[in-house]
């Protein structure tokens, strides 16, 4: 491995490595205890707090890809008919957050394990982008297709960024909590962003060598808190001549629910508009989905 390499990264860390002899890039992540906050928020049952994780995990990788302080990444799932209705998670300068709205009495009509399609019936998963530096939003918006949100995440990136893209996810429950890691593999014949990608194909054979290599991963390995991210790529690419690698930012849970971003927020309103919010209190009173708290406001 590069003699770049960072110290060993654990629970809530993300690890960026390229592979300069394929053309690709990659990212490792790993959820423990910042991920068991974000789902103590809500009592979710078993199969929603599965999904979250997932998608916990893919926004923590995708939003890995950003470059500038203050640019945010969202992935949101929108259904019509589904158990879930709507999917929610955000990754800003390490910070994730997510929330799940669903039909309880719904769900437990389906069993313990249902499937993607079960929960999301037909569904679309939007992508969102929102680049600081230039104020630029980029979006894609793909069917909620396959056996799970990372194969969806997947198509995004083929579809709209014209990126050969493979995502694997792993889940586990222990005594202690939820556990979750996951891996990001990219094909850049062109280069990275900012050269035009001519050559996009899933089948070209530097791809085809490192998608294969990228597949053999164990949700195992994903999860398992005793190997640490570097070695999870070491064992992955190491007859690779060189691995270049590099500790990407530690994850918190990021709520930015403060009385003065509402207070921000509601100043925007009308006056009229702003007396027909208030209760008997006089109080305009927010929920907060994402961490399950009501703030009151007095404006």
């Amino acid at each position: 491995m590069s003699e770049q390499a960072q110290p060993s990264t654990g629970f809530d860390q993300l690890l960026h490595f390229t592979l300069p002899d394929r053309d690709a890039r990659g990212r490792v992540v790993r959820l423990g205890p910042v991920l068991d906050t974000i789902l103590s928020a809500h009592s979710y049952p078993a199969p929603i707090r599965s999904v979250l994780a997932e998608a916990l995990v893919v926004t923590a990788l995708l939003g890995s890809l950003l470059k500038d302080q203050g640019s945010q990444m969202t992935v949101q799932a929108q259904t019509k008919g589904g158990v879930i209705d709507l999917l929610v998670c955000d990754y800003r300068d390490g910070e994730l957050r997510g929330y799940v709205r669903h039909d309880r009495a719904r769900l437990d009509e389906l069993g313990p394990n249902p499937s993607l399609f079960a929960l999301f019936g037909e569904g679309y998963l939007a992508i969102t982008f929102d680049l600081a530096a230039t104020g630029q939003r980029y979006q894609g918006i793909v069917p909620l297709e396959g056996s799970s949100l990372a194969e969806a995440c997947e198509q995004y990136f083929f579809q709209s960024e014209q990126v050969p893209t493979l995502l694997r996810v792993g889940l586990h429950h222990t005594p202690s909590g939820f556990v979750a890691g996951g891996l990001l593999l990219q094909h850049l014949p062109e280069g990275e962003e900012g050269r035009e990608r001519l050559h996009v194909q899933l089948d070209h054979p530097e791809w085809e060598h490192v998608s294969v290599l990228g597949r053999s991963i164990r949700d195992s390995e994903l999860v398992d808190p005793a190997l640490d991210l570097e070695s999870v790529v070491w064992r992955l690419f190491h007859e690779e001549r060189e691995i270049r690698v590099e500790s990407g930012p530690a994850l918190t849970r990021g709520c930015r629910c403060t009385i003065e971003h509402y207070q921000d927020i509601l100043s925007r309103f009308a006056a009229a508009d702003r007396e027909e919010m208030k209760n008997d209190d006089g109080l305009i009173v927010v929920d907060c989905a994402f961490c399950s708290r009501e703030f009151g406001i007095d404006l």
